[in-house]
């Protein structure tokens, strides 16, 4: 049997982690996890051969004693600050590689508004956007914008810190109705000076298209569509489907053509809102880490930590297997946390175009536990043991809030 070089993973706290482990285990590819927590979900895995509770410090400061100790030959991450971190160090650390992109094309996809630029230059449909600044004439902008608007910050990593020292609660995304909404929302962020970007709202159903780009082609490409979402108005995915790899042709080849641009190398997604009835591709941003409906892509054949592994690890070069398109995938956890929403807390619902149908969401969340074409990001009967430890968690975390 052929023995691969060690791949650590940094981040098995959530599924998409979990997934990048079952996959490279899978392959045959030992894996060394690295968790915030002992008990992350990520090391209760079968695939996870050893695993070590992350170091104090900044990443370059153990990383390289940690790939000394493991003989690692491979190094991939999960969250967007971790993927920033490794950008600043080498590509390679001795015979180790490190998969994550590296800091220009990272920083074009991070800023949304740079994102915005290279979408424009290929021609992708992008949402009328408004960066407010210090000194803009507010009054003329409230009155072109089309309403309803979307605000979701241009570069969170950077803005997340400045907004806790302003004891200013984070919101991914404030969906606005009207112009006093908007004065409503630039006064909030008043004190900090810095604001959030202002966009037209868009309506159709959540399209992601994937990526393994190398060298400007893309060698891998799986897409899907967001079935569900939480909370329900947008945010994970917590249930969806693949796209037949016919569909959608013209703009997977605008993606990659995207990506080609930014000068993107290994996996990311571009999601769009997509409208059935217009036909028309809203581009909202590039992913460019693993995103959260990686279980799906794996459960149809689509490996995309397996891709960047054996092609730049391995050197293989051989075309990746065409993925399958029949199979759903749904993330039970959260998926619950929207169907209670819809069913009794729907005044918080943040979108006011939501369509709220509780009785076929209810039929619908039931009728899946019998559909043989749905997976599940986390429960897997070869590998249960994540999902048992995840269970014991809620079971503790709901436990610790009944006895306040």
């Amino acid at each position: 049997m052929t023995r691969y070089p060690v791949a650590i993973v940094l981040g098995l706290e959530n599924a998409i982690g979990l997934t990048v482990v079952r996959e490279l285990g899978a392959h045959g590819v030992p894996v060394h996890g690295v968790a915030h927590d002992a008990r992350a979900i990520g090391l209760a895995s079968r695939y996870c051969r050893s695993g070590s509770v992350r170091p104090a410090g900044p990443v370059a400061q153990w990383l390289p004693a940690l790939i000394a100790r493991t003989g690692a030959g491979a190094v991939l991450a999960i969250s967007e600050a971790d993927l920033i971190a490794l950008s600043a160090l080498p590509s390679r650390i001795g015979d180790c590689h490190i998969l994550t992109p590296r800091a220009g094309p990272l920083g074009k996809v991070v800023d949304k508004l740079r994102t915005l630029e290279a979408a424009a230059a290929v021609g992708l449909l992008a949402p009328q956007t408004w960066q407010p600044r210090a000194g803009d004439d507010v009054a003329a902008r409230m009155a072109d914008l089309p309403y309803p608007l979307v605000a979701k910050w241009a570069n969170p990593p950077e803005i997340l810190p400045i907004l806790d020292r302003a004891g200013i609660a984070w919101v991914k995304a404030d969906y606005i109705r009207t112009p006093q909404d908007l004065r409503a929302l630039l006064d909030r962020y008043a004190p900090i000076g810095r604001w959030p970007l202002i966009q037209q709202y868009c309506r159709g159903v959540g399209l992601g298209q994937m990526l393994y780009m190398q060298d400007g082609r893309a060698t891998l490409r799986f897409q899907h569509r967001r079935l569900h979402e939480w909370p329900p108005e947008g945010g994970v995915s917590t249930c969806c489907r693949a796209e037949p790899a016919d569909a959608h042709h013209a703009q997977m080849a605008l993606s990659e053509a995207l990506l080609r641009a930014i000068g993107w190398d290994g996996p990311a997604m571009v999601e769009y809102r997509y409208e059935p009835d217009s036909g028309r591709y809203w581009l909202m941003e590039v992913n460019g880490r693993f995103w959260g409906s990686l279980p799906l892509a794996r459960y149809c054949g689509a490996h995309f930590a397996w891709e960047a592994y054996r092609r730049t690890v391995l050197g293989q070069g051989d075309p990746a297997p065409a993925p399958r398109d029949d199979l759903r995938a749904r993330y039970m956890v959260p998926e619950t946390k929207r169907l209670a929403r819809i069913l009794f807390a729907p005044g918080r619902i943040g979108d006011p175009f939501f369509r709220r149908r509780p009785l076929a969401d209810l039929a619908s969340y039931l009728a899946g536990f019998l559909d043989p074409r749905v997976r599940y990001f986390v429960f897997s009967p070869s590998d249960p043991r994540p999902w048992l430890r995840d269970m014991a968690q809620i079971v503790r975390k709901a436990v610790r809030r009944g006895k306040r």
